[in-house]
């Protein structure tokens, strides 16, 4: 979310968020960052990705003729998977800028997938962020969560990352856990456990992704532009046929995170509070009962069902009246 949308306060919590959200002061991993050419390759949109003279930074742009992408060039089975990234700015409904990591290619009918999905928006709307997970091809139980963000993210880069072990998935902005999700016994295959590439990529999503499809694409402000830098592929590379590790996995995770710190679990917290827009958890609409993995947080269940009674309390949708919520929940100063 961008601070200018927050009214008379956005002075204050931008002054407290100071140190996150300026692209120069981004708290940065200690991983190493590698040159596109050592960990990528293009996945389409022939000149549609341009690669800067450093090569460490590339940009994605979609037009009427395509879109474009880049995959990495190794599977991986675990590990720290970030990205800087700069978002179009303008009017962007309908497009999808997605850095994710799938199998698909290789297990067409039961393949993981791990998503963080920026979805665009009309002029003087915010960009939202949505993630997701699939595991063995459980396309059936959508596990996305959505959220708005305290900048704006086509100003400056930010980073996004995902840390993927065997037994959790955690999802960073800035350095910031956003999602935590824990694996259980009995999600069973649904948690993603087999070797992924990682991908980028920006395509025209306008059948679903603002507003269910409403806004579509407006090829008039194309092209559409992405920026990718401080590239980290930090994992256990994995042999694509004999799908064996090639290393050492001592050395391999030894700078890579081991979970939600008590410092960081409250500036998730916070943010889930202030931010958090969507959870599958909470959708009494889609799942009568919570899927097996949620574990449910009353303060959370009753920001959202204030904030949308029909998904999120399960109660049924009147006609005839227009109900307007205001947006004093969003004009505290938020702490992380």
């Amino acid at each position: 979310m961008a601070c200018s949308y927050l009214g008379p306060c956005f002075l204050l919590i931008c002054s407290s968020l100071a140190p996150f959200v300026s692209g120069s002061q981004i708290q940065r991993t200690s991983l190493p960052i590698i040159s596109f050419d050592e960990g990528y390759t293009q996945l389409f949109g022939d000149d549609n990705l341009v690669m800067y003279r450093d090569g460490k930074r590339v940009h994605l742009s979609l037009d009427e003729r395509t879109g474009s992408g880049f995959v990495s060039q190794d599977l991986y089975l675990h590990g720290y998977f970030s990205a800087s990234i700069k978002l179009p700015a303008d009017y962007t409904a309908g497009v999808v800028v997605a850095f994710y990591m799938s199998n698909g290619d290789i297990f067409e009918k039961n393949h993981d997938e791990i998503d963080f999905e920026f979805l665009g928006n009309i002029r003087g709307k915010d960009w939202r962020i949505q993630t997701n997970i699939y595991g063995n091809g459980s396309t059936s139980a959508g596990r996305e969560e959505r959220y708005s963000l305290w900048f704006d993210p086509s100003d400056d880069f930010h980073q996004y990352s995902i840390l993927w072990t065997n037994s959790q998935i955690i999802f960073y902005v800035d350095s910031i856990p956003i999602r935590e999700v824990k694996r259980t016994e009995s999600m069973g295959g649904d948690f993603p456990s087999k070797p992924m590439s990682l991908y980028a990529t920006i395509w025209d999503g306008s059948d679903w992704a603002t507003n269910g499809g409403k806004y579509r694409v407006n090829y008039k402000y194309a092209p559409y532009v992405a920026e990718f830098s401080d590239l980290v592929l930090h994992g256990c590379a994995v042999d694509p046929v004999e799908q064996f590790p090639r290393c050492d996995n001592t050395e391999s995770s030894q700078a890579i995170p081991t979970g939600v710190t008590p410092v960081q679990r409250i500036k998730m917290e916070s943010f889930r509070a202030k931010f958090m827009t969507y959870s599958y958890c909470y959708d009494r609409v889609r799942y009568r009962a919570p899927l097996s993995e949620c574990v449910i947080n009353t303060k959370e269940a009753d920001r959202l069902k204030s904030y949308d009674p029909v998904t999120f309390g399960g109660g049924r949708r009147h006609h005839g009246k227009r109900h307007h919520r205001g947006r004093s929940s969003h004009a505290e100063v938020i702490s992380i």
